[in-house]
């Protein structure tokens, strides 16, 4: 029997579609895959990153809970989108302490919204490169009323909301448990149903970050537009259970002229990176999210880029006992779960 640590959290990604659940386990220096488990939400349950039928989501969450028999309530989550503003700044060097007492100053200067509306949090990434009395900082800022959604629900859904961590860095995060670390750059891309995000690493810190607004339900409502029927029959055919309802020639066409958006979103975002860090090379991209399974978006990224591109492995890394876990079914849908793992390798109190 594998105890839990009393810091050790919960991970719970809530999709815009999709609910994931996931607790990892440490004994000996390993850790261990204890938990996981997905449950669908119905259409526009969320949106935009809003929770629009919070009763809803509460049920799932806690029939989710009730399924895979989890036994903590403590749990990490995360938010993404327009309601999160993610900046790296330079200041004069201090102390945490010191600034942790100017960062209202600092954020003033950098953040589009009241700071009086916002929850703010920093890492200090290091001295600058050119200037030995200034620092690299990581600044981050949330909407509260976002903030303070999430955690209403998650107290709905008879749970401890212990960390509210951001979509970006709980993806870094599981990429630093999961992956060889090295002095390289690689991209972390996630596209789920409504949002894409990037989030590029470089000698093992974030260097960049960047949210966009599209995703996997694109395709869908395009489907459905163009057949003239309900989302739901839509997804059936984009995931090619109601085949006969469309030409394959007409679905691929659609399905490739999203892909094309979301792989020159990507590179413009690469190409700024280069353009900032003139002598870096991103060596690899990692692909996860619902939507990166997509049919041809793996192949048609890796000819926009010019850089390899692998499918995300969350479970890389985990001892995985096969008589609780069916391993088919965690690699078939391992994209989806990167950023469920990064949260369930959260410790209360991280930062």
């Amino acid at each position: 029997m594998i105890f839990a640590k009393k810091d050790h959290l919960i991970g719970l990604d809530i999709g815009s579609r999709t609910i994931k659940l996931g607790e990892v386990l440490e004994k000996g220096g390993r850790r261990t895959l204890d938990k996981f488990g997905m449950a669908n939400l119905p259409q526009a349950t969320i949106v935009e990153g809003r929770i629009k039928e919070p009763q809803v989501v509460a049920d799932t969450i806690r029939g989710l809970v009730k399924d895979l028999k989890v036994k903590s309530h403590n749990v990490a989550t995360s938010i993404s989108g327009y309601s999160v503003i993610i900046k790296k700044i330079v200041v004069g060097r201090m102390s945490d302490e010191e600034l942790h007492d100017s960062i209202q100053y600092e954020a003033e200067q950098y953040i589009p919204f009241d700071v009086a509306d916002v929850n703010i949090d920093f890492h200090i990434l290091g001295d600058h490169e050119a200037n030995p009395n200034q620092m690299n900082v990581m600044l981050v800022a949330a909407k509260k009323e976002v903030v303070d959604e999430y955690v209403d629900f998650l107290e709905m859904a008879d749970l401890n909301p212990c960390v509210i961590d951001v979509d970006v860095f709980a993806l870094e995060k599981v990429f630093e448990e999961s992956y060889l670390l090295e002095e390289n750059s690689v991209a972390l891309v996630d596209v789920g149903a409504n949002k894409l995000n990037v989030n590029i690493i470089k000698n093992n810190i974030s260097a960049f970050t960047r949210d966009v607004a599209i995703g996997g339900e694109e395709i869908t409502r395009e489907i459905a537009a163009h057949l003239d029927c309900s989302f739901e029959e839509a997804e059936e055919v984009k995931l090619g259970s109601a085949a006969d309802k469309m030409p394959q020639e007409d679905l691929q066409e659609i399905v490739l002229s999203f892909v094309s958006n979301w792989c020159s979103e990507i590179r413009r975002v690469v190409d700024f990176f280069y353009s900032t860090h003139a002598n870096e090379n991103i060596q690899q991209i990692l692909l996860s999210g619902g939507a990166s399974q997509t049919p041809g978006f793996l192949e048609h990224l890796a000819t926009e880029t010019s850089i390899d591109v692998e499918t995300f492995d969350p479970f890389r890394g985990l001892d995985i006992d096969e008589n609780d876990h069916d391993t088919n079914y965690l690699k078939r849908i391992a994209p989806q779960a990167a950023i469920c793992m990064g949260l369930a390798s959260r410790r209360v109190d991280d930062k």
